[in-house]
């Protein structure tokens, strides 16, 4: 009989279900005191209920652990000392969209080596995300497979849906039943209609197909999540930053009746993909804040240890220490400044 399934498929390899994953590296008390507790935080900024500050901060993916420790270390220091005007936030990337082809996180690939070893990858993600929470830190990522949250959602206080999967059905219905709060980008083209359509599906019922905690493939029925927001991130030919497009899509968010609150990519198109740029681009969207648009909530910057990024693939052994893999960051003195700067700005006006 002449075959006719599987014949592009070369390998089935079984994963662990998420709830025997969930066991061999479990969550604590300590650990969900710190996710609820930033959970509440966050969904209080995007209500109007907390006046501070939202920073989502860190290197633009994790591909070296021991480097993202330190990264968050010292992330966790300077949280404790802006809190009183800024909520930071790490950006703990494990899941890289790709244009064409490319590394696609340390989930897919954690040994750099093309294994693509995803059972080995969930278990070293979900063991960093827990070190971070250790710290106190609340943690961010993009959720890019639909199947990764049964994984380490419960470790995840804030994740994003990207320019590429933000037009995604698929991608909608899931955050309609993540428990945290999601935000939606505009379209790599700069379409905000998209993002505006997105947060509306994603904060009603959905029901689709979907893995369960048990791994069993399952009808899943949502009730919608009611903490979805717009992130503006600019495109490839336009920032959309300034005052003019703020307020267009504030306008577009009212017209839908949904919740105007914005946040603002201070990388990736709004910065033209440089690093350097990310310190203006802040300072920019902090005149706006300090100037009391309240519909802005806050801002997302790339960071590292080390400025810049470094070309990959390459041996292991090649990679500059701290060095990203992916996209331009920030260096850690440069972060540091910059989130301090904007803490005492926005102390100022909180005080007068």
């Amino acid at each position: 009989m002449e075959r006719i399934n599987d014949i592009n498929v070369s390998a089935y390899v079984p994963l662990p279900s998420p709830a025997e994953l969930l066991r061999e590296i479990p969550r604590l008390d300590r650990h969900a005191e710190v996710i609820a507790s930033n959970r509440e935080a966050l969904h209080n900024v995007l209500h109007g209920e907390d006046d501070r500050l939202v920073f989502i901060v860190g290197p633009c993916s994790i591909h070296d652990v021991e480097a993202g420790r330190e990264f968050a270390n010292r992330f966790a220091v300077l949280a404790r000392d802006v809190a009183p005007s800024l909520l930071l936030v790490m950006r703990v990337y494990f899941e890289k969209p790709r244009t064409t082809v490319g590394w696609k996180g340390l989930i897919m690939d954690p040994h750099l080596d093309g294994t693509d070893d995803i059972p080995g990858g969930l278990r070293i993600a979900r063991g960093f995300l827990r070190d971070v929470v250790d710290l106190g830190v609340p943690t961010a990522t993009e959720l890019l497979d639909p199947i990764t949250p049964q994984y380490i959602a419960d470790l995840i206080c804030w994740s994003a849906i990207g320019a590429r999967t933000t037009e995604s059905q698929t991608h909608r219905q899931m955050a309609s039943g993540l428990s945290m709060p999601v935000g939606f980008k505009n379209t790599t083209g700069g379409d905000l209609k998209a993002a505006v359509n997105a947060i509306a599906a994603a904060t009603q019922p959905q029901t689709f197909l979907g893995v369960s905690e048990l791994g069993v493939t399952s009808s899943i029925s949502t009730r919608g999540n009611p903490d979805c927001h717009i992130i503006l991130r600019g495109s490839e030919t336009m920032t959309n930053y300034d005052e003019k497009s703020v307020a267009d899509t504030v306008a577009q968010l009212e017209k839908s009746k949904l919740n105007p609150a914005i946040l603002v990519d201070a990388s990736h198109g709004n910065s033209g993909k440089d690093h350097e740029n990310q310190p203006g681009v802040l300072r920019e969207v902090m005149d706006q804040a300090v100037g009391g648009n309240r519909h802005i909530i806050g801002v997302m910057m790339e960071s590292n240890l080390q400025a810049g990024n470094q070309a990959y693939p390459r041996p292991k052994d090649k990679l500059s220490y701290g060095v990203s893999i992916t996209d331009s960051c920030m260096g850690w003195e440069t972060t540091e400044g910059v989130i301090r700067e904007a803490a005492e700005r926005f102390s100022r006006l909180r005080t007068a």
